[in-house]
């Protein structure tokens, strides 16, 4: 029965299913671009970018679904959120212009010049998006000074060592989802490249997701009692299991470079790792939308509010998945150089 209880649970399922969808589909085109920094050949460059040309839009059709979510399901969070994090949000969205302007501009560019200016702003314009996405998520995660269900804080509170940190890991998180498409992707020299990035990526990735998972439970004791306190600690015993099993099968269909058919495999992996990485997150902060005390049922807008915009959600995300779905079924194969997707 949707009323004031059932409803902001399912809004904040759907919030949760939203934002992990662009984490994961906008993740790894971001990670291309960040791979650009390391990629030395033009030809290779274009082979990356062609190899996400058909799906980025839609990818980031999930970024802006999530903002107008969160604003119309759960407004007190978002007008808590915002002006926490309005800096960052601002770098993000330059970041993502530059991207895309980048984007377009490079295929257009009439110079070797010209095209190697392009790529730099891909590259930045990735990075910058990659690392505010990381910053607010640290800073959301390590609490938000509140007063009457308004943010109370100041202008660089989201600053601090925890916030740079998960900045950091996100960007390479990113470039290892990246690397892990392009090994689907791609073949020949490019493939072997980011096969190696891959692997070097991969290990970097299980040591961020070790000292992040050290570091959550100190940053508020409730996340500390939720995590190893009886029943939970069996629920949370489970993460690391499952990072482990991930973390064998990613290394292990790396290695086989000779076996196309496994090609898919790594990237499924890492996709997986920020799954349960994802669900540890979630795990963490429910009841609370914005840590310490701002609960989902404190957060949400009237019911008829979240019923109006549930009918919305309902036909929307069909249609957004069905989009991201025809846009991946232009693939077929590998992207061979000198195609266009564009």
């Amino acid at each position: 029965m949707l009323n004031v209880h059932t409803l902001p649970i399912i809004w904040g399922c759907i919030m949760a299913f939203v934002i992990f969808a662009y984490v994961t589909l906008d993740g790894f085109d971001l990670g291309v671009g960040i791979l650009f920094g390391v990629e030395p050949m033009r030809e290779d460059r274009d082979v990356m970018v062609n190899s996400i040309a058909p799906v980025w839009d839609g990818n980031e059709t999930w970024l802006v679904l999530g903002g107008s979510g969160l604003y119309g399901a759960f407004p007190v969070a978002y007008s808590v959120i915002l002006p926490s994090v309005y800096l960052l949000v601002i770098t993000m969205l330059m970041g993502l212009i530059l991207r895309g302007v980048s984007f377009e501009f490079r295929f257009r560019a009439t110079t070797e010049r010209q095209r190697h200016l392009w790529d730099y702003g891909f590259f930045g314009g990735s990075v910058v998006a990659a690392f505010c996405q990381g910053v607010i998520l640290g800073g959301v995660l390590q609490g938000t000074r509140i007063a009457h269900q308004q943010f109370a804080g100041g202008t660089f509170d989201w600053l601090s060592g925890f916030s740079i940190f998960t900045g950091i890991a996100v960007v390479l998180g990113y470039a290892l989802l990246g690397a892990t498409w392009l090994v689907w992707r791609t073949e020949g020299e490019l493939q072997r490249r980011v096969r190696r990035h891959a692997k070097v990526l991969g290990i970097v990735m299980l040591a961020l997701i070790l000292v992040v998972s050290l570091w959550t439970p100190t940053l508020d004791p409730s996340f500390a009692h939720r995590w190893f306190s009886f029943p939970g600690i069996f629920i949370t015993g489970l993460a690391p299991l499952a990072v482990i099993a991930l973390g064998y099968a990613f290394f292990r269909t790396l290695a086989r470079d000779t076996e196309a058919h496994h090609d898919k495999t790594p990237f499924l992996c890492a996709l997986g790792m920020f799954f349960v990485s994802f669900l540890g997150l979630g795990y963490s902060l429910y009841p609370n939308i914005v840590p310490p005390t701002l609960t989902i049922w404190q957060a949400a807008s009237p019911v008829s509010s979240q019923i109006f915009l549930l009918v919305g959600a309902v036909v929307m995300i069909p249609i957004i998945i069905g989009y991201n779905i025809f846009a991946y079924s232009i693939f077929h194969g590998k992207v061979e150089a000198g195609a266009h997707y564009h």
